[in-house]
């Protein structure tokens, strides 16, 4: 078993260090908010109840597209309303879509981590996270009049384990799984903004039924903690944004993809302070005017070195 495989196995683990990170990347949270914040609770579960926050200006019931955001932590902690998603937030808003950041079920919390030859913890984890996300958007799709909702413009983002949600959500929406039943048929959502992402499948190689939706991947070169590429045991696997975005281009899947060389997990939430033009271009031309391209970017900065660093004691474990 190779010291890489090792540590993408304890991958979620390693995620709950991301918002320490984050905190040096010199990010500006704005103070002047012009928005107006509604919490609605979507979902009550045996775990509690879950809310999301829709952050919006003007009146709530004007109609616009929608950003559905869902946080990171390693699927054991994190919050819908972290002051670090602030700048993030405030951009769409000024830019006039909407944002709904959402609660799910974090299913690693007190479980057993996950073995190189038992991963069902992980995996019911990133399903339960994706069922309550389908929850979500249910609630949005029925309430869309009076929460402003264009339902044909819903656009997933996430990071970090709230990236591999969004994925996912996208995954089992185009490939019509049991869990997506609760949408209504003919939903999908518009597009994917993904932070240091990935695909867990037990079936081989993700495969789409029907295309998936304009997809954003942002992903650092060095990522050991969400597999840059794939890390694959037998029919197992975990697939990056290097391999999906591969499996986009052989299939003609319009996406967009910025590898960031050397850097590890810092890209699951920089791209939020440094890419925002890039996400609002994206949002413009690969969601609004449906532009068929298929871009890749490989960025290096020179002066920035990696700021996430795994504790030895968790690596020899």
């Amino acid at each position: 078993m190779t010291p890489d495989y090792r540590l993408y196995l304890l991958s979620t683990l390693f995620l709950v260090l991301l918002f320490s990170s984050l905190a040096s990347t010199g990010q500006i949270v704005l103070q002047d908010k012009k928005y107006h914040v509604d919490t609605k609770v979507f979902s009550k579960t045996d775990s509690g109840t879950l809310k999301l926050d829709i952050y919006y200006s003007g009146t709530i019931t004007e109609t616009k597209p929608t950003v559905l955001f869902i946080f990171g932590g390693g699927f054991v902690m994190g919050r819908r309303d972290s002051k670090l998603f602030d700048q993030y937030f405030n951009t769409l808003i000024a830019h006039h879509y909407k944002v709904v950041s959402v609660d799910y079920r974090l299913g690693l919390k007190g479980k057993k981590f996950p073995s190189p030859f038992n991963t069902s913890n992980l995996k019911a984890a990133i399903d339960t996270a994706t069922a309550d996300v389908f929850d979500a958007t249910a609630y949005l799709i029925k309430n869309a009049k009076e929460l402003g909702i264009d339902t044909a413009m819903i656009i997933l983002s996430g990071s970090s384990a709230g990236a591999i949600t969004a994925l996912h959500a996208d995954y089992n929406k185009r490939n019509a799984s049991a869990l997506s039943a609760k949408l209504p048929r003919d939903f999908q959502y518009k597009g994917v903004i993904s932070f240091a992402g990935a695909i867990l499948s037990y079936h081989g190689a993700p495969k789409y039924t029907i295309p998936p939706a304009p997809t954003m991947f942002f992903h650092g070169t060095a990522d050991k903690l969400v597999p840059y590429n794939k890390v694959r045991l037998f029919n197992r696997g975990f697939f990056g944004s290097k391999y999906l975005a591969h499996t986009f281009k052989t299939n003609s899947y319009p996406y967009y993809f910025q590898y960031v060389q050397d850097m590890g997990h810092e890209i699951a939430g920089s791209p939020m302070v440094e890419n925002l033009p890039d996400i609002l271009w994206f949002i413009d031309h690969y969601i609004i005017k449906q532009k068929r391209y298929f871009m890749e970017v490989d960025f290096k900065d020179a002066d920035k070195k990696p700021t996430f660093n795994i504790p030895p004691a968790l690596i020899k474990r």
